[in-house]
């Protein structure tokens, strides 16, 4: 079986990093086209997997086609390649935010096994999250139950995947999607205040990813609902409650609903 990425980029390299870190799929499985020869020679350096820059040949390659351009270059890349997709024969799997199976399907002018997926960068260290998105019904659209486990296959090589309406498409976007970005600047933002009281900046960002990373695994295996473990942090009179004293006071859970409808909306209009 031959997996053809279209695009590599961040998101793409992720994704390759992620699945050929497991037993799971093996370099020659693996190929790949970018936009110009220096990218698609610095992926194959870096992975060992075949690239080029010619869209159509990874199309003709390819029994799984990944589709992992940018939004606006999208309508471009299918009119280049819409004549090598056979609609029965080949999976086509898309994480291009913002795009519609049924757009797709429009754009490629024909009925496709078709599914939509999103994963977020942490693939690359194989801890992503991925919704993955089917069509309507296997039956009568083309979508089968052999694609769903392959699909599923690729994205939890390198994390965890879930099904999801597509309806729900750009709230995964917002609140998983986009989210390492978020977490990033709270790491970052979190560093900050450590070295300004005097720790070394190495030390202050090995402590607060740590933080995180545990704060997360705690919500992930107890099962138990964020404000019970945040109150758990919080003695009576103590440090951490002046703490969320301030980030109540500043709007710190307001500016991240505020930033989540934004990047939702984002999408949406893609």
């Amino acid at each position: 079986m031959k997996i053809g990425f279209i695009g590599l980029g961040n998101m793409a390299t992720a994704m390759i990093g992620g699945m050929l870190g497991t037993d799971a799929f093996r370099t020659e499985e693996i190929i790949g086209s970018a936009k110009t020869q220096e990218t698609a020679d610095r992926v194959s350096e870096k992975y060992g997997i075949a690239t080029g820059t010619d869209n159509r040949e990874t199309a003709r390659q390819a029994d799984v086609l990944i589709l992992a351009v940018k939004p606006i270059f999208l309508p471009e890349v299918i009119a280049e390649i819409k004549d090598l997709i056979d609609g029965e024969g080949m999976l086509v799997i898309s994480i291009v935010a913002g795009k519609s199976i049924d757009w797709m399907e429009q754009e490629f002018g024909k009925t496709l096994r078709i599914i939509r997926c999103m994963p977020n960068t942490p693939a690359m260290v194989r801890e992503g999250c991925t919704c993955i998105c089917l069509k309507e019904t296997f039956s009568d659209r083309g979508v089968y139950a052999d694609d769903q486990e392959l699909a599923l296959k690729i994205m939890n090589s390198f994390g965890k995947a879930s099904i999801l309406p597509e309806r729900l498409m750009e709230a995964f976007i917002g609140v998983a999607g986009s989210a390492p970005a978020y977490v990033f600047i709270l790491i970052e933002a979190m560093a900050d205040a450590a070295v300004r009281a005097g720790m070394p900046r190495k030390q202050a960002y090995e402590f607060a990813a740590q933080s995180v990373l545990g704060s997360a695994k705690m919500v992930l295996e107890t099962g138990m609902h964020p404000g019970e473990l945040k109150d758990m942090v919080c003695s009576p009179a103590g440090t951490t409650i002046e703490a969320v004293r301030v980030l109540e006071e500043k709007g710190m859970r307001a500016a991240v609903i505020d930033a989540i409808d934004a990047c939702v909306e984002k999408s949406r209009n893609l």
